[in-house]
């Protein structure tokens, strides 16, 4: 018998088949269903059909599906090039692809297939980390129905999807196990999304803008005082930025983003502290120039800075620049002559990354004119910007997973303020990647070594950090067992236990 790739409708979602089509846009980030695509311009009244493999020496699996009457009445002695056999497969729909159409759908539904294999198989592995005795079965059921209603989701069928999130929010708890915790962040951006999809044959989602709150912001807080990740990057950027400091007299810090919305400026009031406590030649004058959304915000902390700087007798200049990042000028900074200037970037760069790409290259590009001795690259280590919904979705779930797991290491269970962290810090990036899609879209956080291709694409050249030691005994001193330190090409990754969260690197223009 032929080898065949075998098709059905999505019947896993009940009598309502997702209706998405062989000719639509693959990029679209609302995904077709997986892992069972529907080919509606394929359907006939036929229940099951068997498509000649095109390609022989791929080894795929084979799906075979069929409707509810289970009638099969295809053979398999029609040839897709030839026109040999009867002839009613060409009558049945079959007519209106070219042989080349027909290779690239057959090859794209083959892909997604296998990603839905693949998400199948990764599952199992989200719950490495509960205990036993927290039920695992149970876990693992919550798993997959959380992955199908994702799949609903994608197909925008919202009977079946609403229907599983009702059994879902009986199941995810706040105060439940890490992946009880993480699964409730998931299902409120599942629901945020379905109920922002367009009809069936429209292009896309509805998007929305998510709001600073108060809440966010004293969530913000707790995670930097409890979790390790940002103190991690100011520990690694500030040992950079003094290395580059040595023998300098005028130094100028440009810091993007302002301290992430901070209320403090905790990363800077640690390097003065640093400056004055060290020998050798002392800097002659600071300048930290910050930018952000908030003038208000960023002066209170230029006063708070000048006041540290005041009492450690250092010379300090403060400019607060209110603008987002796409469009920073040149001469937004009031640069001078003879001073060395820096460039500090944690965790603010993935908000330009859009589909376009043009607003990140556009901003690299100003940023390399400036000319910096220094700039330090602070991103996750995640890939939440793939083309298609479902994807990202999986990815998300592996990274917050960790996350929501490493909480369980420095946190008890009914401790309000991991609940605040998950909640209003996690669970609003959570629901970005999930929910919003365009220009809301803004937690768009890729692999370190596309941010290597970018910065290297932009001119910049690496500047490998060497710490490596320092940076083992900060975190052994500073974080849970369980956090890990890598270093990867001359950058650190920070990890919790075999998964990557943060990753920090610096780069210089010559």
């Amino acid at each position: 018998m032929t080898s065949g790739f075998y098709v059905q409708p999505c019947e896993v979602y009940g009598n309502n088949k997702c209706d998405e089509v062989i000719g639509l846009d693959l990029n679209l980030s609302s995904m077709s269903c997986l892992p069972f695509p529907s080919l509606s311009t394929l359907e006939n009244n036929s229940a099951v059909w068997e498509i000649p493999f095109i390609d022989e020496t791929r080894n795929h699996k084979r799906v075979k599906l069929e409707d509810s009457a289970n009638e099969s009445i295809i053979s398999t002695n029609y040839s897709l090039y030839s026109g040999s056999g009867t002839g009613s497969m060409y009558t049945s729909g079959f007519n209106s692809l070219s042989r080349i159409q027909f290779r690239d759908h057959i090859s794209a539904y083959t892909r997604r297939y296998l990603a839905a294999e693949k998400m199948e198989e990764e599952a199992s592995t989200l719950l490495g980390g509960e205990p036993e005795e927290e039920g695992s079965g149970d876990g693992m059921k919550l798993v997959q129905k959380l992955i199908s209603c994702a799949e609903a989701v994608a197909c925008r069928d919202k009977t079946h999807a609403s229907a599983l999130l009702s059994e879902l929010r009986t199941n995810a708890q706040v105060f439940g196990t890490s992946f009880q915790r993480v699964a409730s962040c998931f299902i409120q951006a599942l629901t945020d999304r379905l109920a922002l999809v367009q009809p069936l044959g429209a292009v896309g989602v509805t998007t929305k803008m998510i709001a600073v709150s108060s809440e966010k912001d004293e969530a913000l807080h707790l995670v930097y005082e409890i979790c390790p990740h940002i103190q991690f990057s100011h520990f690694v950027a500030n040992t950079s930025i003094l290395e580059a400091f040595e023998g300098e007299s005028y130094v100028h810090v440009i810091d993007l983003g302002m301290t992430l919305g901070l209320l403090h400026g905790y990363q800077w009031l640690n390097l003065m502290e640093s400056l004055a406590s060290r020998t050798g030649q002392p800097l002659r004058r600071l300048r930290i120039t910050g930018v952000g959304d908030s003038g208000e915000r960023l002066e209170a902390i230029g006063n708070e800075l000048k006041l540290y700087a005041q009492s450690m007798e250092l010379d300090f200049g403060f400019l607060a620049v209110e603008s987002n990042l796409e469009n920073l000028k040149a001469e937004d900074f009031n640069l001078i002559d003879g001073e060395v200037l820096i460039i500090n970037s944690i965790l603010q760069l993935h908000c330009l990354v859009k589909e376009s790409r043009g607003a990140l290259n556009s901003v690299l590009q100003t940023l390399y004119d400036l000319s910096p001795k220094l700039m330090v690259l602070v991103e996750q280590d995640s890939s939440h910007n793939g083309p298609f919904f479902l994807g990202r979705f999986m990815e998300a779930l592996h990274n917050y997973s960790a996350i929501f797991d490493s909480l369980d290491a420095m946190l008890p269970r009914y401790d309000t303020r991991r609940a605040k962290m998950e909640q209003f810090y996690f669970g609003e990036e959570i629901k970005n990647i999930v929910s919003c899609e365009g220009p809301a879209r803004v937690e768009r956080h890729e692999r370190v070594d596309q941010w290597r291709r970018r910065m290297r694409r932009a001119g910049f050249q690496p500047a490998p950090l060497k710490m490596i030691t320092q940076a083992t005994k900060w975190l052994e001193m500073n974080a849970s067992e369980g956090y890990t330190i890598v270093e990867d090409k001359g950058c650190f990754v920070l990890g919790w236990k075999s998964k990557p969260i943060i990753a920090v690197s610096c780069w210089r223009c010559f």
